[in-house]
């Protein structure tokens, strides 16, 4: 004798906790038209990008607003959706690229293993990099790179803002080197200072080094109540150096 089978068709509550969970997380910098406008767009791409999907349904989107990237704890919309995390609420995160998810590669290297320990997994869409596919050797591995390509991009910006400012002559000084004086945040030369600094130069292409430099102007007593050092002898040179940049730069 066949036993009867039920078969129970599964309902949409039931399709759906079938489904990956998926939360979008999005961020824009400033508060400007702009930017929201940019915002708006991310949250759109989103809802369009999982409404089909058959194996993903989007649960969530975060979004922060005129919030910088550097401090996690600061961005109210990113630590919600940490919180929701914990709470079990969230299967996987979409996030543009890394520099939208964090800009400080110890706390995004902390927040990511910390993820992976609820069973929660990151795709960076820009990147192309999902943390589901890789193992923690290899995700420090590629944080690693990328902090030294986040130290690089800020060294050459730190840089960039020191040219621009050179070329605009607008760089503004706090203290003033041997040879110059300060005045409204610019160096003026200081003519005695100067000669000074010319023989140092001259005596230093001669072939003098450092510590016969140093003893030259100590017998010379060029300067009252004070001791010429190397430490400030190439301080000097290198100062001057600066100088000559800022003056080449106009």
């Amino acid at each position: 004798m066949i036993p009867n089978v039920k078969v129970i068709n599964p309902t949409i509550t039931e399709d759906k906790e079938s489904k990956i969970r998926v939360a979008a997380y999005c961020r824009v910098s400033t508060n400007s038209e702009d930017q929201q406008n940019s915002l708006m767009t991310q949250m759109r791409y989103y809802e369009n990008f999982l409404a089909d999907s058959e194996t993903e349904r989007l649960v969530s989107v975060y979004a922060d607003e005129g919030i910088t990237g550097t401090r996690m704890d600061k961005r109210e919309e990113f630590q919600r959706m940490l919180k929701d995390c914990r709470r079990g609420k969230i299967d996987r995160i979409i996030v543009k690229s890394i520099s939208r998810f964090a800009r400080n590669t110890k706390d995004c290297l902390s927040v990511l293993r910390e993820l992976k320990e609820l069973g929660i997994s990151v795709m960076f869409e820009k990147e192309n990099i999902d943390t589901a596919n890789i193992t923690d050797e290899i995700m420090v591995t590629v944080m690693g790179g990328l902090a030294q390509e986040e130290s690089a991009s800020i060294s050459n910006n730190v840089r960039w803002g020191i040219r621009s400012k050179m070329k605009n002559g607008t760089v503004k000084f706090h203290s003033a080197p041997f040879g110059y004086n300060l005045y409204d945040g610019d160096l003026i030369i200081n003519p005695r200072e100067a000669e000074i600094v010319k023989s140092i130069f001259k005596m230093f292409l001669s072939g003098m080094g450092y510590d016969s430099i140093c003893r030259e102007l100590n017998e010379s007593k060029v300067i009252k109540n004070d001791k010429w050092t190397i430490v400030n002898n190439l301080d000097t040179k290198r100062r001057k150096e600066l100088r000559k940049s800022k003056d080449f730069s106009k």
